[in-house]
């Protein structure tokens, strides 16, 4: 079957470009794309040649995984279903993750449409309710991961560097939970988007020290989505006893951490990456019942055979973006 895809066909080279997808098979739903979203991060990564795999950072000498169909997250309406589907019809809208490609370094992928996907990596998403809202769910959930890893009695003070989407949502869920927020960031455009409880630090303009010592000794919770050790040791010496360290940025090869320093304390780590199926459940939930806000991140869309502009865009530091959505179909 033919399609369309988002390639990467080599180190920093886009393309929107026809691709072949297979055909359906018992498990599977194909699904007609309306809206993808960019996983800014995780994608870009990839793309630049920083990673090979997941979570298998690129270590010198190593294959670079080209061609490829990035992403791992879409909503659109089911075309059709395998004989042994069950609890979806066609015509239905859905969330997708990665979908079945042929032809490329890896066989599977997100930013392509139609998308044969199995059955186990589809949920509903709730009627009446804009589509794009869910576009970017596995993001939503891994910020979502960040924010409940933790536990949180009312008042607990929490830390989230970053504000990125993943700290974006790691934050929305933690005042959700009660917890008092102070995000860390370096741009002005993102940290107003910032949920009004939160408190936002500007660190490319501010000496956060005085902030950091304000929190002491009733900071309990630090939150890493950039992946900066540099930074998780200026904010570990403030975390009170027993406080939780949530690590969820890509470290690469620099993830090496001391833990007898987080002994002293008793610290505990936790490490989140992907998402299950209860997690995706959750996520949804609260994208509903409105305390997970996503539509207000999107700062960006393109149609989906505009990806190299959307590209272009994400790669250029002197333009400030945060969300970015393909949309696909007429």
């Amino acid at each position: 079957m033919k399609g369309y895809g988002v390639v990467f066909v080599d180190k920093g080279k886009v393309e929107y470009q026809e691709v072949t997808v297979p055909e359906l098979e018992s498990r599977d739903i194909v699904i007609d794309v309306e809206h993808s979203w960019i996983s800014i991060g995780t994608e870009s990564s990839f793309l630049k040649g920083e990673r090979i795999a997941g979570e298998v950072p690129y270590i010198e000498g190593d294959a670079l995984p080209f061609p490829q169909i990035n992403g791992y997250q879409k909503v659109g309406k089911i075309r059709a279903l395998g004989d042994q589907v069950e609890g979806f019809q066609a015509g239905e809208r859905v969330f997708a993750t990665v979908s079945k490609v042929k032809g490329m370094a890896f066989n599977e992928g997100g930013h392509v449409s139609p998308a044969v996907t199995d059955v186990s990596q589809v949920w509903k998403i709730p009627d009446g309710m804009s589509p794009v809202a869910f576009a970017g769910l596995v993001l939503t959930q891994v910020g979502y991961n960040c924010g409940s890893r933790p536990p949180v009695k009312e008042g607990d003070k929490a830390i989230v560097i970053g504000d990125g989407l993943v700290g974006q949502w790691a934050a929305q869920t933690l005042i959700h939970r009660g917890a008092k927020v102070t995000v860390l960031g370096r741009h002005e455009n993102r940290l107003a988007l910032l949920p009004d409880k939160a408190v936002a630090m500007n660190t490319s303009k501010n000496d956060v020290s005085e902030q950091l010592s304000s929190l002491y000794p009733d900071l309990s919770i630090i939150v890493d989505t950039v992946g900066s050790l540099t930074a998780v040791y200026e904010c570990l010496p403030y975390l009170r006893h027993n406080g939780h360290l949530v690590s969820a940025g890509f470290l690469g090869t620099d993830g090496r951490i001391d833990i007898q320093s987080l002994r002293e304390k008793e610290v505990t780590l936790h490490n989140p990456s992907g998402w299950d199926n209860q997690r995706m459940n959750e996520t949804i939930r609260g994208i509903e019942e409105g305390w997970l806000q996503t539509e207000t991140l999107i700062t960006h869309q393109f149609p989906a055979d505009q990806a190299v502009e959307a590209w272009k865009l994400i790669l250029d530091k002197n333009q400030p973006c945060l969300g970015v959505v393909l949309n696909w179909g007429e």
